[in-house]
């Protein structure tokens, strides 16, 4: 839903996780070498700027993460006129001790539903977009690429195929989200598009569903997109998803958006990020500092001109701040609780 931190990882060998994230072929042809499969995949989609402005972050962008409405003192949310985000949060900078506020907010395309009576999911978060831009700020829009949640307004079309394939599209439910589910990004079980009719694998219905969000996130104007939950590979999906197909996968993510004219940032998959790096234009990263693993985009903003975005949860801004903002890293750090309301908000900038 709207925070990653109860995913379980798997511990994977140095040499096997090698193997699976190369993609390396066991017996190759006759006088030929083998290539790891980031050389089969399709070659990385230019942003197409015909489509849309193809905004790329500044590498120092200090940024907002509000997934959740922001409650009311006596119940419900404020700040209806803008879609339920506080559009005027700041905070004090760790680095300068001054009150500053983000240029970049990373929200979810659809106002939260829990602050309507009776709940409503459907609307698309227009007013805070437009607002935003009123201000000058960039807008990502969250997508959740990986997971079904069951309160979506797309979410029956996900049961329509699954029931069409036996069951074949959802996985188990995540640790502590319930209403989510893991969803196949195999490409060998095959289903019903229940919008067209026509025989799919669950991996083309999903990148079908993913260009509808999208689509719609570039309907509301949003510049980017921040794709959720590409790590499956890694969690215990029930659904035995490799580190290959989830490559696949996520480079097939980052080309649909770029068709579409928006930039894309890569979400925690730090395992594959090398690999993945030519395809996303930024980097999101939700505690890699705690987990000791910053060091796998570490290399985006100084050697490829790429903003990496971090936020830790419940950690003391001053064990990582100093770090994230040196410059073997120029990370934009923020530290939330992980509910991921609009505060706290402790910029590193």
């Amino acid at each position: 839903m709207n925070t990653r931190t109860a995913h379980i990882r798997l511990l994977l060998s140095s040499l096997s996780l090698g193997l699976l994230v190369l993609g390396l072929t066991a017996v190759p042809a006759a006088g030929r070498t083998a290539r790891p499969a980031a050389a089969l995949l399709p070659a990385p989609v230019p942003c197409n700027q015909s489509a849309g402005h193809c905004w790329k972050p500044a590498v120092k962008a200090r940024w907002q993460y509000q997934l959740q409405g922001s409650p009311g003192l006596h119940g419900g949310c404020r700040y209806a006129r803008t879609g339920f985000v506080n559009i005027g949060v700041t905070g004090t900078s760790f680095a300068t001790g001054r009150t500053v506020a983000p240029t970049v907010f990373d929200i979810d395309i659809l106002q939260d539903g829990k602050c309507y009576s009776p709940q409503d999911y459907s609307v698309l978060n227009y007013a805070a977009v437009q607002a935003l831009h009123v201000r000058g700020a960039r807008v990502i829009g969250y997508v959740d690429a990986g997971t079904a949640e069951t309160w979506r307004p797309d979410f029956p079309e996900l049961q329509a195929f699954d029931q069409s394939c036996d069951g074949c599209l959802f996985g188990n439910p995540l640790s502590n989200f319930p209403d989510e589910y893991w969803l196949n990004i195999n490409a060998g079980v095959r289903g019903i598009n229940p919008n067209t009719g026509r025989s799919e694998t669950t991996r083309q219905f999903l990148l079908d569903e993913m260009l509808a969000r999208v689509k719609e996130a570039r309907l509301i104007g949003v510049d980017a997109i921040e794709f959720d939950d590409v790590d499956a590979y890694q969690s215990h999906t029930g659904l035995s998803i490799t580190a290959k197909a989830q490559l696949s996968y996520n480079a097939a993510l980052a080309n649909l958006a770029h068709r579409l004219g928006l930039s894309v940032g890569l979400k925690n998959d730090r395992d594959q990020a090398e690999a993945l790096q030519p395809y996303f234009d930024f980097g999101i990263e939700e505690q890699c500092w705690q987990y000791d693993e910053c060091g796998a985009v570490q290399a985006w903003p100084s050697l490829y001109g790429k903003a990496v975005f971090d936020v830790e949860y419940g950690s003391d801004p001053a064990e990582f701040f100093p770090t994230s903002n040196s410059a073997p890293y120029d990370f934009n750090s923020i530290a939330k609780t992980d509910d991921l309301f609009d505060i706290p908000y402790d910029p590193c900038r």
